[in-house]
């Protein structure tokens, strides 16, 4: 079920797609590739939504046994190792450049992953056994790599194959990948037998069967807006950037996972926490490095151009 809120929320999209109709994506639709403004063949996309919707199945599986197996603090500070798999993966997909403050960010982000790995003994006084503990680690780790992945794939599907700039575009690569995971994940609810404890997890919820369906309902609600942002961000800027901006919130959910929930926040957890908000911020400084030298550059350019007009004028 946790697993399945995660995409369910696709239907709140609809209303958006079907405004954005076929006949207004045509006058609104920028090429990213001039010589090419077609769609891809139906085909195509089919197995582009089909294929990124069995990656959400599976990554948002390994997101819900983590969450299940780790306390939150520790969840949120091994999800920000999305940083450096996403480097390392648009590197390959994005022709991204490792600069000295992204590598500095991967080093930062990996020691904080290790500190937390040879933590076990220390998360153990927490209750949860070791050989859960290990679960839980691998699974965030697995699913941070995939999610990275899934970005960079996505980044390189909207300039390679769809190639077109609109929001329907974006809606569709949300709408219908989406679909394909809510699927996968109602056939592995009844596959599991879960489907039978349901009533029960429902009457049994401390605040009551309304209580537990508005939790699930507006679950899958904040995840679908989620996405669709990260999606917008991708078109727009890049997966490197989407990821860096997902994890904005990485220094609060720590401490606020220790004010609500009761985590342990020991010495090792604090250090790991310190290094990944420096990894962080390497990255918001590269950003930032890079949209300065792109404002100098298109200064540059229009200087030149304009320059070249009053020559002509001449």
């Amino acid at each position: 079920m946790a697993t399945l809120v995660q995409s369910a929320g696709f239907p709140i999209l609809l209303p958006l797609l079907f405004f954005f109709s076929p006949s207004s994506r045509s006058t609104t639709s920028t090429p990213l590739n001039t010589s090419s403004t077609k769609l891809p063949p139906l085909s195509t996309l089919a197995f582009l939504y089909f294929a990124f919707g069995l990656m959400l199945t599976g990554d948002n599986l390994m997101y819900s046994y983590g969450l299940l197996y780790l306390p939150v603090s520790t969840y949120s500070l091994l999800c920000a190792t999305q940083l450096a798999f996403n480097a390392l993966f648009s590197f390959f997909f994005n022709s991204q450049k490792f600069t000295p403050f992204i590598l500095n960010s991967l080093v930062l982000l990996t020691i904080s992953a290790t500190l937390l790995a040879v933590n076990t003994n220390s998360e153990n006084m927490t209750g949860t056994p070791k050989g859960k503990y290990v679960i839980g680690f691998l699974c965030t780790l697995g699913a941070s790599s995939t999610y990275s992945l899934y970005l960079s794939l996505v980044q390189l599907s909207f300039q390679k194959v769809i190639k077109t700039e609109t929001f329907s575009a974006v809606l569709d690569m949300q709408i219908y990948p989406s679909f394909v995971a809510t699927c996968g994940c109602v056939v592995g609810l009844f596959a599991s037998g879960e489907w039978k404890i349901l009533r029960n997890e429902m009457e049994n919820y401390g605040k009551g069967r309304v209580f537990y369906m508005m939790t699930l309902i507006w679950t899958a609600v904040t995840w679908k807006i989620s996405s669709i942002a990260m999606l917008g961000l991708i078109f727009e800027v890049s997966s490197l950037f989407c990821n860096v901006i997902s994890t904005l919130a990485l220094p609060v959910v720590p401490i606020l996972a220790v004010m609500f929930f009761h985590d342990k926040m020991d010495g090792v957890k604090v250090t790991a926490l310190l290094l990944a908000v420096w990894g962080f911020l390497s990255y918001i400084y590269q950003h930032y490095l890079d949209d300065s030298k792109s404002k100098v550059n298109k200064t540059s350019n229009n200087e030149a151009s304009g320059a070249g007009a009053v020559m002509n004028v001449c």
